[in-house]
């Protein structure tokens, strides 16, 4: 839920942050994460509440977590890209 939430906030600071609205539209790399955190949304929060469960019935879902790898993956290939921020996460 933590997760969920930090990246739920990180999409609407983002989309806030867009000076014409419409410009998110063109920003693929806001689209692509406004998808995970749609799938992460339905996965955490929809799905169990429809379900009555916390974990009953949510093995068929295990293609939206593989989804949020996906986001892991850009992550990687901008610390990659981006030497001069690994420095500054390692400190």
């Amino acid at each position: 839920n933590l997760f969920c939430t930090y990246f739920t906030g990180e999409v609407l600071i983002r989309f806030i942050a867009f000076r014409r609205k419409l410009n998110c539209l063109r920003d693929h790399w806001f689209k692509f994460d406004s998808i995970l955190v749609f799938f992460m949304i339905l996965e955490t929060w929809l799905i169990p509440f429809v379900v009555g469960g916390e974990g009953g019935g949510l093995s068929n879902f295990t293609i939206l977590r593989l989804l949020r790898l996906l986001r892991l993956t850009r992550m990687a290939r901008l610390m990659r890209s981006v030497p001069e921020l690994v420095t500054l996460i390692k400190g």
